[in-house]
């Protein structure tokens, strides 16, 4: 990526500014629509209405709900749904960049920068909540949540990791340069070896603001010189991280390719599992056993093999993946496996992050269970299911309108007309 395109991203920003969107309004705003997805009872609601009051919703009925003095909001043959939530994006890196280390060609400010087109575009398609598990420069990530949380930029709810916690060389590393090129500490800062080292990172990680911990338990597909099949972190080192994380209130997302890594993972009691690339029988039936959430990006293999300007050993990584992961996915979802919806955002545009729920419907799951994992099942695992994830009293007024009836057709949502988020319109097509 060049530097022009960084600028033409931060220039995009700076003539569609936040305060574009619709203020807040101080009288109850009024949502009508065609259909609502109830995400709690698995049903389809007809001709329903939608009362918000500030940041959030206060009613959910009929016309009778509607206060006289409310502002409506004619929404039409649409149907509501509640605001998406993809729990594994990278939102605070250089978008759309194949190559790790292109990172190394810009300042982090000039990252952070370029990172605010991830954000406003991630809002735009809908997604009002994201999980995001990881950036090579430490802590931008924190740096995006709170400028998004402050009304500086425009972009979805974050909860961050502040860095990949990795073995030294290991899958969350900057590796592919000399050996003799010294590396700032934002740039290997959650490198840990051994069980005391990764909890005092942990420690360090959650005095500086994480919302979660992002471990790397295998290889990776998208690291020079690492091999997707190899074990890095040790069950002690896992044991490790879990305990430490939990000591803060803090869980822990594990990336694993690799059978035995995912089940090392679970084991150990991770909240999820990152990819579950190459899981087995035994491995969804310890995901079941345990209650962990497998967030399984099951679209991005596209983008990777599409991609020309792939390095050619990520593409060799990769390679001969894809099926096997959709098969797991299909038998996880057979099981009754906590299913969440992450995508890896990043590895395919920011923005089209919908595409992957037609991948789920097509790989086992009914359309319901696709929009429930990206909705009230990605809630429970970042751990704010009281917050967000369903159109219910009390929660905020995450709310997006699709055309049609995305239960008949999955591809509705990628095709999002209305925006809401925390009371705001951020899109009214």
């Amino acid at each position: 990526m060049s530097r022009s395109i960084v600028w033409a991203g931060l220039a995009a920003w700076l003539l569609t500014p936040v305060w574009a969107a619709e203020p807040q309004s101080t009288q109850p705003v009024a949502l009508h629509a065609a259909r609502l997805v109830d995400v709690v009872s698995g049903r389809l609601v007809n001709d329903p209405w939608v009362v918000i009051h500030g940041d959030k919703i206060a009613a959910v009925g009929d016309r009778s709900a509607v206060p006289y003095d409310a502002s409506v909001v004619e929404l039409g043959d649409t149907t509501l749904v509640p605001g998406l939530i993809d729990c594994h994006t990278h939102l605070a890196d250089m978008p759309d960049v194949a190559d790790p280390t292109v990172t190394l060609r810009y300042s982090p400010a000039e990252i952070a920068y370029a990172a605010i087109p991830n954000a406003r575009a991630t809002l735009q398609a809908g997604f009002t909540t994201v999980r995001d598990v990881g950036t090579y420069r430490a802590f931008n990530d924190v740096a995006l949540r709170d400028a998004i949380a402050k009304g500086l930029v425009e972009g979805p709810r974050m909860y961050v990791a502040g860095a990949y916690l990795t073995i030294t060389g290991g899958a969350g590393a900057m590796t592919g340069l000399a050996q003799d090129i010294p590396l700032p500490p934002t740039l290997h800062y959650g490198e840990a070896n051994g069980p005391w080292e990764v909890r005092a990172r942990i420690r360090d990680l959650a005095h500086r603001g994480a919302d979660h911990i992002k471990l790397l338990s295998t290889g990776a597909v998208l690291t020079h010189g690492s091999n997707p099949k190899s074990i890095e972190f040790t069950p002690e080192e896992l044991s490790a991280a879990v305990q430490e994380a939990a000591n803060f209130g803090l869980k822990v997302a594990a990336h694993a390719h690799a059978v035995e890594g995912i089940k090392n993972a679970i084991r150990a009691g991770v909240a999820s599992v990152e990819h579950a690339t190459l899981i087995d029988d035994e491995g969804i039936a310890l995901a079941k056993a345990h209650g962990t959430y497998l967030d399984m990006d099951i679209y991005d293999e596209e983008c990777i093999q599409n991609d020309p300007t792939e390095p050619a050993d990520f593409l060799q990584h990769d390679r001969d993946l894809a099926d096997v992961q959709r098969v797991g996915f299909r038998k996880a979802v057979k099981a009754g496996v906590k299913m969440s919806f992450g995508t890896d955002a990043g590895i395919c545009p920011h923005g089209t992050n919908a595409r992957q729920f037609a991948f789920m419907v097509r790989y086992g799951m009914t359309a319901m269970q696709a929009i429930q994992a990206g909705t009230i099942n990605a809630a429970d695992l970042i751990g704010h299911p009281e917050l967000f994830g369903s159109i219910t009293v009390g929660k905020s007024a995450d709310i997006i309108a699709v055309p049609g009836n995305p239960l008949d057709d999955i591809q509705r949502l990628e095709q999002v007309q209305f925006v809401m988020k925390e009371g705001r319109i951020y899109r009214h097509d």
